[in-house]
């Protein structure tokens, strides 16, 4: 636990200080008497109690930290200098702002050249901690791996004590903890989770003395409304951060003057429990400390009498902007040609590359493909990384990373904790600070704790206008392997292609899996690179080396059999299988090679032409990707067909272990070709 010292002065500007509160205090009263009750303002959370501690840290934030807070942090965000019309009209839901009026106008965003950046925040509680953990990665790995000069920077996160309890919280801690990062988590602890108290949250009330003996973690905690503790307690954190001796964890006990939204009524609160916390309110004490430094009432009145202008101003220019056109509410989900503004390029050009490819040499299996696009990538790109579990000295559970680490250090390749939402977290933290992650998850149902930090980083240009994005490779082996189980063989593709934002690529054979992963390496958005395990070591996916700079661009998809009877479409494992059930049947087998984009268009032509489509996929039958094909094909091709659109799947089940069961399950040849037949002769 760090000691006080009573002789520890802060040089802080506290005209500055006052300023900031009563600005976000009018921009409160502003949004709570008059916004709210006219519905321009739809979502408001006050900071009133929260507001004097966020500014004494955002003051002593700098060009190349970054802040992740939450939905109360607009305090901090005046503190780094975000303009007013901004923070109005964003929770008006106007153009311009953190969003243009996608998001709620609270999850806020800021890119803020020459100053620090507030990443996206994220409408889950908890979601916050381990994208910066990501960002206080990217700076050591700069200093380290990069060898860019160091200037103590730093990464900060905020969050209420209820956030204390969270996956995210916790995974952010072991990885800040066990890597030495420059990170500072800030614990506003109100005592209440919406009207949860905090003993349902954390024993004893108290997240700072409970990780009092937490190995690698600095403690500073004190009163939040006291301006003189505040500031040597904020100086104090930021400076031990800041100086390189790891991370710190800063928890400062604050009131909540109003509910956790507008329409909470605190009635959950005794009357003498609300006016102890009002009795604790930071801004008389903020006004006496002032005074004494001969910032007197005259002074303090001529302040509050400018914020009230200001913000005056700054309303008016809000309720001027316009509403986001309705045509444009579909742009900025994935990369149009404009970067957005903080976050990726990371990737290399792809001059110098080819579309077609050039065989080269013996046939080789898709494990010694990946790996070996892995390698060239890391050598040509020093701001790459690979990480995940068991990716360093083991080389991964399917020996994809094998003797990676090993050529480019511990610094590039990298093990970490057990935990998928850290993996994916800190993957888009590292994104935004300007590198090129590629995480794995072990195997696909491993990538459920994951989901959160998968929607949060595929939303992130849409819902910050293009201010951010994180493009990363997300490398995630599955599917059935010799044996199944409910828990290594799932596939379930649909799932990201449902999160808006994710590319996704379903590679059947080596020569697509190399095209498929540098284009993915050298994309814009965030790629789900699906690797199924039945065929990384399967004899009919082996293919000749397609030659150095081969891509395949996402979309496109390819017949490995032409006919004009019937249209199957496919991916992944089950493609050799309808190759093998199609033998002897003029048949169009399409490989679609990646799911988001998918090619509609050669599905289609294909469909016109043979009048019938039998999709396969490994994947459950309810709500499996092909039901959208076969939407799609009954949308637009329906006058052309002369038999009903048809699919071969799994049933509704888990995959069973034992080989006959599983056998059973998976579609087989012979279940496709009696398909096939049926709808030939239909």
């Amino acid at each position: 636990m760090a000691e006080k010292d009573p002789d520890f002065t802060v040089a802080t500007d506290w005209e500055e200080v006052a300023r900031l509160v009563l600005t976000s205090r009018e921009l409160d009263r502003l949004e709570e008497e008059e916004l709210v009750p006219a519905k321009q303002v739809l979502y408001q959370f006050s900071a009133r109690g929260h507001d004097m501690a966020q500014v004494l840290l955002g003051l002593h934030l700098k060009d190349g930290d970054a802040a992740c807070g939450y939905y109360r942090s607009r305090p901090l965000l005046l503190a780094l200098g975000v303009p007013l019309a901004d923070a109005l009209g964003s929770g008006m839901g106007r153009s311009g702002g953190y969003s243009g009026g996608r998001d709620i106008g609270v999850v806020f965003n800021y890119p803020n050249p020459g100053g620090a950046h507030a990443l996206p925040m994220c409408g889950g509680v908890g979601a916050q901690y381990t994208p910066a953990a990501g960002w206080a990665q990217a700076i050591k790995y700069k200093a380290e791996v990069l060898k860019e000069e160091a200037r103590g920077n730093i990464a900060l996160v905020l969050g209420g004590d209820a956030s204390c309890a969270t996956g995210g919280f916790w995974s952010a801690l072991t990885i800040a903890t066990t890597q030495k990062l420059p990170l500072l988590f800030y614990v506003e602890d109100n005592g209440y989770g919406i009207s949860v108290p905090s003993t349902y949250q954390t024993p004893g009330q108290d997240i700072a003395a409970n990780l009092g003996s937490f190995k690698g973690l600095t403690i500073f905690n004190g009163d939040g409304t006291d301006p003189v503790e505040a500031a040597r307690l904020v100086d104090s954190a930021v400076t031990h951060v800041r100086s390189g001796q790891g991370p710190a964890l800063l928890r400062l006990t604050v009131p909540r003057l109003e509910g956790h939204s507008y329409q909470d009524t605190q009635t959950y609160k005794s009357e003498s429990e609300i006016a102890a916390e009002w009795a604790r309110d930071p801004l008389p004490k903020l006004k006496a400390h002032c005074a004494a430094l001969q910032i007197g009432e005259q002074r303090w009145g001529e302040l509050a009498q400018s914020v009230a202008w200001d913000v005056g101003q700054a309303r008016a220019e809000a309720e001027a902007r316009p509403v986001l056109p309705v045509e444009d509410v579909a742009n900025d989900v994935f990369f149009s040609g404009t970067h957005a503004e903080v976050g990726g390029r990371a990737g290399l050009s792809l001059e110098g590359t080819h579309e077609e490819p050039r065989p080269e040499g013996q046939r080789i299996n898709m494990v010694t493909a990946i790996r070996r696009v892995l390698d060239q990538e890391l050598e040509a790109n020093p701001k790459m990384a690979v990480f995940g579990e068991d990716v360093g000295p083991k080389g991964g559970v399917h020996a994809v990373t094998l003797g990676l680490q090993e050529k480019y250090g511990h610094g590039r390749v990298f093990d970490t904790s057990l935990n998928e939402e850290g993996i994916v977290g800190r993957a888009v933290g590292m994104a935004l600070a300007g590198l090129l992650p590629v995480p794995e998850i072990q195997f696909r149902k491993y990538a459920e704790p994951a989901t959160e930090q998968i929607n949060d980083a595929g939303t992130m240009r849409w819902r910050t206008a293009n201010r951010f994005a994180p493009p990363m490779v997300l490398r995630v082996p599955g599917g059935f392997f010799k044996c199944g189980d409910p828990w290594h063989s799932q596939t379930n593709e649909v799932q990201f292609v449902h999160n808006p934002g994710w590319k996704v690529a379903v590679p059947s054979n080596a020569e697509d899996a190399v095209g498929l992963l540098r284009m993915a390496l050298r994309s814009h958005d965030p790629v789900l690179f699906f690797e199924h395990r039945a065929m990384l070591d399967d004899s009919w996916a082996r293919r000749p080396w397609p030659g150095e700079g081969y891509v395949l661009p996402f979309g496109r998809a390819k017949k490995t059999r032409e006919g004009d009877k019937i249209t199957i479409v496919t991916w992944g494992a089950m493609v050799p299988r309808c190759e093998a059930a199609a033998e002897g049947v003029s048949a169009d087998v399409i490989d679609l090679r990646t799911l988001q984009p998918w090619d509609r268009e050669m599905v289609l032509k294909s469909v016109s032409r043979t009048r019938r489509c039998l999709i396969v996929h490994e994947d459950l039958r309810t709500a499996g990707f092909g039901a959208e094909i076969a939407a799609v094909v009954a949308d637009e091709a329906f006058l052309d067909l002369d038999a009903p659109v048809a699919r071969v799947t799994m049933p509704d089940i888990p995959s069973p272990h034992h080989p006959a069961l599983l056998e059973a399950a998976v579609p087989s040849v012979a279940r496709i070709r009696a398909e096939i037949d049926r709808l030939v002769g239909f």
